[in-house]
């Protein structure tokens, strides 16, 4: 018997089959979909790409490993958050799903950082004013319908989580979990509820929302599905870095997961209290479970893998994006990277300094730059990053553990999990299940199906390998994160 996980991402849709008493991960299969950039700064979904990706990586991953459908016990979905989706009571979408990416909401969001509910919207919702969350996104999409003057009788809003689950269900099930409500700016993490005086400042009434559930629990049953048949329950939902904490089994407070993807995401449980950070970080649910929540602070780099990507694809630099490791390793010489910086802040610069509109640069060029050096300062620019946020953990929670598990497509490269060590200063463990975030969703069905307790998720954790500071170079590494830091005051600070 199998759980199934449905991993709904922002560049693809992965389909995952996990057997449902081992808990061991079967097989898995991807489908990319459509970005449309209408301009530059807005990025947009088709949520019928979105629905089609998900019904033909469910059926491929079943009929690749022979698997007939009604043997799936459950389904857990993980999603890429604050992404939100706008759709009417049949399930058909009113608008294209704004990517959490999008900075659209900029001039809305500055009016609320001038306003007299700056400080309630923080201390309520644990999030900074920032186009990122969805909560802005719904008051575009409210006020582009009554510009138009065609306000549809029928709104929805949710995040992808939500459309999933109303599509998987035919309808009949209207809901999301705390861990994506609480990336909406609408949610208060005190109650786990919507909360009235949020709502009214965003502009969004209740009815339009979906209902907030354990991130464990009965959503639904499939229904009317021409890739699986009816009554399978969705007992699992989480936002894709909650499912990639999760997927870690990163259960007690001071546990902590980087997860390297389009951006790069980590997140810190700090059990069933609130910490509020001085340093930039966010303040989230990390998941529900019987009505109470277990917290965790979290930082945002927005761009990691996509900068490689950049290189790949705008200049044409390299030809696969697994390339890199092998042309970053051929500069030998590190003095010829001492003054060689890539800022990847394409989409704005996130944690821990949330300037919305920064943009990305390189610096410290000479007429001998090749490149073999711009992709290793690619991925020091990325390590880069997230030892700031490492940094910023470090202040904010004492109790941090001294290491930090892994995961995502980029953790295959030795060469970037050894500077961020080196730049950390920090122990990396890297898994031998780097799919956490659909192998966390997994779980969380697992637990919702009552087919698992959390004891006996604990023990799945198994390390591949583990990188150390290596204390022979850290000259070079800290005179980079000072370079870092004193440029980024000279560019980009305010």
């Amino acid at each position: 018997m199998y759980i199934l996980s449905i991993d709904q991402g922002t560049t693809g849709t992965t389909a995952t089959l996990i057997e449902s008493e081992s808990l061991k991960l079967v097989d898995k299969v991807n489908k990319e979909f459509r970005q449309i950039l209408p301009k530059p700064g807005l990025v947009e979904h088709d949520l019928n790409d979105i629905w089609h990706s998900v019904g033909i990586t469910v059926q491929e991953v079943l009929k690749k490993n022979n698997v007939d459908p009604k043997k799936i016990l459950a389904i857990g979905i993980t999603n890429q958050r604050e992404t939100t989706c706008c759709f009417d009571n049949r399930g058909t979408p009113l608008h294209h799903a704004i990517v959490w990416q999008d900075r659209r909401t900029e001039s809305f969001c500055q009016e609320l950082r001038n306003s007299k509910s700056a400080d309630s919207i923080k201390s309520k919702t644990g999030l900074p004013i920032d186009p990122y969350f969805s909560g802005t996104k719904m008051n575009w999409i409210l006020n582009s319908f009554r510009d138009s003057k065609n306000v549809p009788e029928s709104i929805h809003f949710g995040t992808i989580d939500t459309f999933l689950l109303f599509k998987l269900t035919a309808g009949a099930s209207f809901a999301t979990d705390a861990s994506n409500a609480s990336r909406t700016l609408l949610m208060n993490l005190d109650t786990l509820n919507w909360d009235d005086e949020l709502l009214d400042i965003f502009g969004v009434d209740k009815k339009m929302l979906p209902e907030i559930k354990d991130s464990f629990s009965h959503f639904g049953t499939t229904k009317d599905l021409s890739f699986l048949p009816d009554g399978i329950p969705i007992t699992g939902i989480l936002g894709d870095q909650q499912a990639a904490l999760f997927g870690q089994t990163c259960f007690s407070a001071g546990e902590m997961k980087c997860t390297y993807g389009t951006g790069a995401f980590i997140l810190l449980n700090t059990g069933d209290k609130k910490t509020y950070s001085k340093n930039g970080l966010l303040t989230t649910v990390a998941f529900s479970h019987e009505g109470k929540a277990t917290y965790a602070l979290e930082g945002s780099c927005y761009i990691a893998g996509a900068a490689v990507q950049w290189l790949r694809d705008n200049l044409q630099l390299i030809k696969s994006a697994s390339d890199i490791e092998a042309i970053a390793n051929q500069v030998t010489d590190l003095d010829e990277m001492k003054n060689i910086i890539f800022y990847p802040f394409f989409t704005g610069l996130g944690s821990p300094y949330w300037l919305s509109d920064a943009t990305a640069s390189i610096v410290g060029l000479t007429r001998d730059t090749r490149t073999s050096h711009l992709s290793r300062a690619c991925l020091e620019g990325i390590a880069q990053s997230i030892s700031d946020i490492i940094n910023a953990f470090k202040t904010d929670f004492p109790h941090l553990k001294d290491e930090i598990r892994v995961d995502g497509g980029a953790v295959v490269n030795n060469l970037l999990m050894q500077m961020q060590s080196n730049f950390s200063k920090i122990k990396i463990q890297r898994p031998n299940v780097i799919e956490t975030t659909s192998y966390g969703a997994g779980l969380a069905a697992a637990i919702g199906a009552k087919l698992k307790s959390f004891d006996d998720l604990k023990n799945l954790f198994s390390i591949e390998k583990e990188f150390n500071s290596d204390k022979s170079l850290a000259s070079y590494y800290d005179s980079k994160r000072e370079l870092w830091r004193q440029t980024i005051q000279k560019l980009y600070a305010r």
